[in-house]
């Protein structure tokens, strides 16, 4: 088995903001494998606030005995190795987690997809992603979201209506709402949420504080539109204190380490009766076609990595009518790239 590694700086189309920072860029290792003739291509993407970074990534991976890796791969024996390694350190898994699920697809020559027991026809539509910003730049920003039929607005400032009034002026597309823990008075919050949903907000992810678990679950018992749980949930032993208190989680790979765990999140998720909105960070192809694998699985996707950046240097997945279009392909489904790793 052989490993290659390449640092790449994703960078955003705009800056994008939420209720507490703004960046224009994100840290990402790629990570390709070859073994017996077959290679499987892997993404970390390291957003600031998930405390992971190229020496962590690094020293991680340097810390894997890859000969243990051999197929058929024992996915679950794979994630026990890994996390006693090292706790932590999700997006690092998450790309050795990836290119491992496309090498298996293309040693089995099958797409993930069926490998997961998705299927084609359930896929749901895709969100694009508008972060907190002017009135002017978010006009400007939903011009590069012709081609999607939901959008996801940043909210968790003390302008939210008036970033929804803003979009309402350009479009009439439902809307998915992100206060990335920004609400913290429960009057106002459910104030907000009737308000919203009288705009068509469908769902609303973390509206308050990840640790008040008795505010969210409040919220939840009495909200019109769906209360999904984001910062909240991570890995899988999350999900027990969650049930009762959210209407469902949001899944991504980069905290999941990885689409192996994310698949039993789904499975424990739906045991409980809760919804699932499969999301992303800053990705490439690599990481969004694990996604989409996934997504059919899923309620609701936001799966808009590639559509809000600049360099990707793989070719854009396909989407049609606002959904994505799964590829016969084994594994990932992944073209392009040529060159990237020397």
């Amino acid at each position: 088995m052989k490993i290659s590694c390449k640092e790449y700086e994703l960078e955003l189309k705009h800056p994008f903001s939420i209720s507490k920072f703004t960046r224009t860029s994100t840290p990402l290792l790629l990570l390709k494998i070859n073994y017996d003739g077959f290679t499987g291509f892997g993404e970390a993407s390291m957003v600031p606030y998930m405390g992971e970074n190229y020496a962590s990534a690094h020293a991680f991976l340097a810390k894997v005995d890859w000969s243990r890796f051999i197929h058929p791969f024992d996915f679950s024996e794979i994630h026990q190795y890994l996390d006693s390694l090292e706790n932590g350190n999700p997006a690092i898994k998450a790309a050795i987690d990836i290119a491992l699920n496309d090498l298996n697809g293309k040693i089995l020559n099958q797409p993930c997809y069926q490998i997961f027991g998705s299927y084609p026809d359930k896929m749901p539509v895709t969100s694009y992603t508008v972060g907190i910003d002017t009135p002017e730049v978010i006009r400007e920003k939903l011009k590069d979201a012709a081609n999607f039929k939901v959008i996801k607005v940043k909210l968790g400032r003390d302008n939210d209506k008036e970033l929804i009034n803003t979009i309402r002026s350009v479009t009439n597309l439902p809307l998915y709402v992100d206060a990335n823990q920004g609400w913290t008075d429960r009057k106002q919050a459910i104030e907000m949420c009737y308000w919203l949903h009288d705009q068509g907000v469908l769902l609303i992810e973390q509206p308050m504080d990840k640790n008040n678990l008795d505010g969210n679950a409040w919220l939840t018992q009495r909200s019109p539109i769906p209360i999904i749980a984001d910062e909240a949930v991570q890995r899988i032993a999350d999900l027990d204190c969650l049930k009762g208190a959210y209407h469902g989680i949001n899944i991504k790979l980069m905290k999941s380490a990885g689409m192996y765990e994310a698949h039993q999140m789904i499975l424990k998720a739906r045991s409980f009766g809760m919804k699932i909105l499969i999301g992303c960070m800053s990705e490439t192809s690599i990481a969004t076609l694990a996604g989409v694998a996934l997504a059919p699985l899923c309620d609701w996707a936001d799966l808009d990595g590639p559509w809000l950046t600049k360099n990707n240097p793989f070719d854009d997945p396909e989407m049609k009518d606002g959904k994505y279009v799964l590829s016969d392909l084994p594994g990932l489904g992944l073209t392009g790239g040529e060159g990237l790793f020397g």
